[in-house]
């Protein structure tokens, strides 16, 4: 059963993420996570492999569509209960996407720049470091479930 916002767990940030019911929100992020990261690699490998296109480009592009989907599925399945409008639920889930695009993209160019392992092994090692910090982002600010 969802909580109502003053319900929700007070106190320091580390605290509020290691509670059991956060827990089971990061396995069903994780859960859609990789559902849509799989949509979203699909359509990274197309865009290069297909298209030609520069793979840090291509990783922002695919994270679009996928982070996209991850708000319907996040508001629905994840996230559930929360007060927030879908309107501006949508909004701040960009938002917090920019920042995991800038996390995703950043890393993405200074990693194929710096190192020889294949795009697609980078791009899965960067999407835990980008996903971990935009569901920190989702559940306090955002959804306001934490």
């Amino acid at each position: 059963m969802p909580l109502s916002a003053d319900e929700l767990p007070r106190g320091n940030l580390l605290a509020r993420l290691l509670k059991v019911r956060v827990g089971w929100m990061l396995v069903r992020n994780t859960i859609v996570s990789t559902g849509v990261f799989l949509i979203g690699l699909g359509v990274l490998w197309l865009l290069v492999e297909r298209g030609g296109m520069d793979a840090a480009i291509a990783s922002g592009i695919g994270f679009i569509v996928a982070n996209t989907l991850h708000y319907v599925l996040g508001r629905a399945w994840i996230f559930r209960g929360t007060d927030r409008g879908v309107g501006a639920g949508y909004a701040l889930f960009l938002i917090n996407g920019g920042v995991g695009l800038a996390i995703t993209v950043g890393l993405m160019a200074l990693l194929v720049w710096a190192t020889p392992v294949n795009y697609l092994v980078l791009r899965v090692l960067v999407s835990g470091i980008a996903g971990l910090a935009m569901f920190v982002l989702n559940a306090t600010i955002n959804f306001r479930r934490v």
